[in-house]
């Protein structure tokens, strides 16, 4: 009984030292984050971004798909931090009209694919697979779901609606 106990003991104490052990490699990788980033994301958290740069878009300046139709590589001269992520732009003129309207710029459904919200999922999107439908910016992972959700209007509205469930679902 005695050897059953301390082996009960020993495994307890096993378990305890890798927590710990967990615990602080996980404190040293949060603090070695580069000045500057916002934080690691968060539970809820409903912007589509890159967890390692916390570049939102990958880099791809939001304001661009507008005025060029285009995706366009930010540059790291012209970032700001909007949101909980690093937005980037090609131009100092676009920062400014995206601090200026971030809500006429960000894509909507978070950059995920407008195509899965419609379907009930947070799918990661592509960012040269995009549609400026009136004046709302859109992403999909696949030229297929692109076609779709600009073909059906029905999944349009099917996307607005499922949009606020598939929100709270999302954890990054």
């Amino acid at each position: 009984m005695k050897a059953a106990a301390r082996h009960a003991g020993t495994v307890i104490a096993g378990i305890m030292t890798g927590c710990v052990l967990l615990f602080a490699a996980t404190a040293s990788r949060a603090s070695a984050l580069p000045t500057g980033l916002p934080e690691l994301p968060g539970l809820g958290e409903v912007m589509q971004r890159d967890n390692r740069t916390g570049l939102a878009l990958s880099g791809f300046d939001p304001v661009a798909y507008f005025l060029n139709d285009a995706a366009v590589p930010g540059l790291p001269d012209y970032e700001l931090v909007h949101d909980g992520a690093v937005w980037r732009f090609a131009s100092a003129a676009n920062r400014d009209a995206f601090r200026e309207a971030p809500e006429v710029y960000t894509p909507r459904f978070g950059g995920f694919d407008a195509s899965g919200v419609a379907d009930g999922r947070a799918v990661d999107a592509d960012p040269h697979r995009f549609a400026v439908i009136g004046s709302q910016l859109y992403f999909f992972r696949s030229d297929e779901n692109r076609r779709r959700f600009l073909n059906e209007a029905a999944l349009r509205a099917k996307a607005w609606e499922r949009w606020p469930a598939v929100a709270t679902s999302i954890a990054r």
